[in-house]
């Protein structure tokens, strides 16, 4: 079954939102770069303290890796709204078949059929 105009409406309205909160919650932790959709995560001053130092350290890993993952699930996002601009959304990049309502609904972004992510 393929979409229809309301469905692209709905998905559209969905992945907005999904791509709102992950600029937010990147915000938090990191800043924008003058490349488009990459981001640069931010640190505390390192002090004198060794313990602060260490922990503030520790928060920045997980930062660095938060970030990464933020950003990869961002570009998947702007990468099916272009889709839908082009009128391409909801069709399998690998064999260009339509992806199931059901599997838009649980993952907006999907870029492939089940049969091709599943190989």
């Amino acid at each position: 079954m393929s979409l229809n105009e309301k469905d692209f409406k709905r998905f559209e309205e969905i992945l907005t939102e999904q791509k709102n909160k992950l600029e937010g919650e990147l915000g938090r932790i990191a800043k924008p770069t003058s490349d488009n959709g990459d981001y640069e995560t931010t640190h505390e001053e390192i002090g004198s303290d060794r313990e602060d130092n260490a922990s503030e350290v520790e928060e920045y890993v997980e930062n660095v890796a938060l970030e990464s993952n933020l950003e990869e699930q961002l570009k998947d996002i702007n990468h099916a709204l272009e889709k839908i601009k082009n009128g391409t959304y909801g069709v399998c990049e690998e064999c260009g078949a339509n992806i199931s309502p059901e599997r838009l609904e649980a993952n907006p972004s999907a870029k492939k059929c089940m049969q091709c992510a599943s190989k």
